[in-house]
């Protein structure tokens, strides 16, 4: 698969998303829906891989990068974000979270010593200012109370959070480690971490039989979590953090084109040049052909590894 079609799958379905966090909420504590949500794409992941006879076999060495990426990427980074929104609106949830783009760039310069290109600095910059541009009216109309500001603190720590598990998931694949198989013990592990969490803070392990409930449960194990994931990292093993970043400031656009289409959304003035903004950013990060080539020969990434267990760890 090409890298654009890796980079648009990411953005299309985080884009929609919302769409099924908005059905989660309400009668099933938030980290409860979080355990539901992936310790089904784990069984989902695991029992694909098993299905087309994957290895699943690793050494210990390769189980702390999976228990790492559970706990940053899949655990902690979405009970820090549902939590920040209680606090904050889902437009301050799209400004803080975007600066993950800056921590990536940061992260990957300090874990990896990549240094990430003019372009893509510049890129950076337009895309930033247009989220802020985009979710003017909204800031605008915000107070900046303790509990705000606690809000935006928790949201940019999930942000970080984040980074550094788009970092553990950089590192695994630098050392050989499948993406699949690396995303099905992922989120194992993030389903159990989440669901301690849960049972710690005593939350009620129901469930919301709705039907819009389960539907938009399984939106969210199957797309948002197994597809857009194993996009989204596949895609950060080839161009790297810094750039794969990008697509979380993009998907709030196609949040907001969804919204557009289907709820009767206005474009005003705001709306109209951030998206401008977003784009041109998206372009100069990922089209420039003296930052990345985007439909480059991306590095060898092993899928379907035949090696014994032993020879997954360097």
């Amino acid at each position: 698969m090409s890298n654009r079609f890796l980079y648009a799958v990411t953005v299309l379905v985080w884009g929609s998303t919302w769409i099924g966090i908005e059905y989660q909420l309400g009668t099933v504590a938030p980290e409860v829906s979080v355990f539901y949500r992936y310790a089904l794409a784990a069984a989902c992941l695991f029992a694909w891989c098993a299905w087309k006879g994957l290895n699943l076999k690793f050494s210990a060495r390769a189980h702390v990068r999976f228990v790492l990426l559970g706990l940053l990427l899949f655990g902690l980074n979405y009970i820090v974000t549902y939590h920040a929104q209680q606090y904050i609106t889902s437009a301050l949830t799209a400004i803080c979270f975007s600066t993950m783009l800056w921590m990536n760039i940061v992260n990957s310069r300090i874990f990896f010593g990549v240094r990430a290109g003019k372009k893509v600095v510049i890129g950076s910059m337009f895309g930033i200012v247009g989220i802020v541009i985009l979710f003017l009216p909204q800031v605008e109309t915000l107070s900046l109370t303790d509990a705000t500001l606690y809000g935006a603190a928790l949201c940019i720590g999930g942000a970080f959070i984040a980074s550094l598990g788009n970092m553990v998931s950089q590192g695994a694949q630098r050392e050989g480690l499948p993406v699949v198989q690396s995303n099905a013990w992922g989120m194992l592990y993030g389903a159990i971490v989440t669901g301690a969490i849960a049972f710690g803070q005593g939350s009620t392990f129901n469930f919301d039989w709705s039907a819009s409930y389960i539907v938009s449960l399984f939106y969210l194990a199957i797309f948002g979590s197994i597809i857009a994931f194993g996009a989204y990292l596949q895609l950060l093993g080839r161009i790297g953090a810094h750039k794969a970043g990008y697509a979380m400031v993009m998907f709030p656009v196609v949040a907001l084109i969804i919204s557009f289409l289907f709820e009767g959304l206005e474009p005003g003035w705001n709306i109209l040049s951030g998206i401008a903004l977003v784009i041109i950013g998206n372009v100069l990060i990922l089209r420039m052909k003296d930052d990345v080539n985007v439909d480059e020969k991306p590095a060898t990434v092993q899928i379907e590894p035949a090696k014994p267990c032993a020879e997954n760890s360097h």
